[in-house]
């Protein structure tokens, strides 16, 4: 399930722009981001951001991926 987001833009005094992207309650919550906290976005191509967090939290509940069998 996705989250659609609308990319907000802002014109400042002195011609200083900005661009917001707000993150869905639920992703945030999910994601255990915390308030002031520092990403980066890196560019894929012109379809896919991504997003990259410096500090990672621990996950909460241990989770073991199972492999897939060819």
């Amino acid at each position: 399930m996705g989250y659609p987001t609308k990319v907000q833009h802002i014109k400042r005094a002195r011609g200083v722009d900005q661009w917001y992207i707000g993150f869905p309650t639920p992703i945030a919550e999910a994601m255990d981001f915390q308030k002031s906290e520092v990403v980066e976005w890196t560019i894929s191509d012109k379809r896919h951001l991504v997003l990259s967090r410096r500090d990672v939290p621990p996950d909460p509940v241990d989770i073991k991926k199972k492999r897939r069998q060819s």
